[in-house]
């Protein structure tokens, strides 16, 4: 998304979520009906994430547009539920959960030749961030910034998460960055 969406258009995106989220815990098919903003039919990116008390449930998301930003929310909604690194979401969190979307606006290349030259270009609190390297890939969307906010430790986790060494800095690793639009559905349900 090159522009932010209007509130509204968030806020259906959110419902949207929701909506998948509450279809297959009830175990009916996941409807796909589109909005009619224009905003939610073109292609987008967005990350869905749970959380119950505080507690992550699961995030998945997409960092390039491949589908219909609606389309794309409804798919990563379903996937958020069963995210491999998480036990699945079960009714039993429904009363408790916690959605939100991020809508991902298109990454933006870091001139990254060593760990300081990207240190000193990321903007916390503001910027996710892609590391490249090989088949390798991890992100961080910006609300991480609120875990671990200096740039250092910011990277070095990142790093961990992608499997590279903590420290140092592997040769030919690429950076990329990214804002988002966050929209929130909260609990209770």
């Amino acid at each position: 998304m090159s522009a932010p969406l209007a509130a509204a258009d968030g806020a259906a995106l959110a419902e949207l979520a929701v909506a998948a989220i509450a279809a297959q815990l009830a175990g009916h098919r996941v409807a796909g009906a589109a909005p009619g903003a224009p905003a939610l039919q073109a292609p987008g990116a967005s990350f869905v994430t749970l959380e119950n008390g505080g507690r992550l449930r699961g995030c998945i998301g997409t960092l390039e547009p491949a589908r219909p930003l609606h389309r794309d929310v409804v798919r990563n909604a379903v996937r958020a539920m069963t995210d491999p690194r998480l036990p699945p979401v079960t009714p039993a969190d429904w009363p408790g959960l916690d959605v939100s979307v991020a809508v991902l606006s298109a990454p933006e290349t870091l001139p990254c030749p060593t760990r300081e030259a990207l240190l000193a270009a990321l903007r916390p609190g503001t910027d996710g961030l892609i590391l490249t390297h090989g088949p390798r890939r991890a992100t961080f969307l910006p609300k991480v910034w609120k875990k671990l906010p200096s740039p250092d430790r910011f990277v070095t986790a990142l790093l961990r998460k992608g499997g590279w060494p903590a420290e140092g800095w592997p040769p030919g690793l690429t950076a990329r960055r990214y804002t988002v639009h966050e929209f929130a559905d909260r609990s209770p349900r």
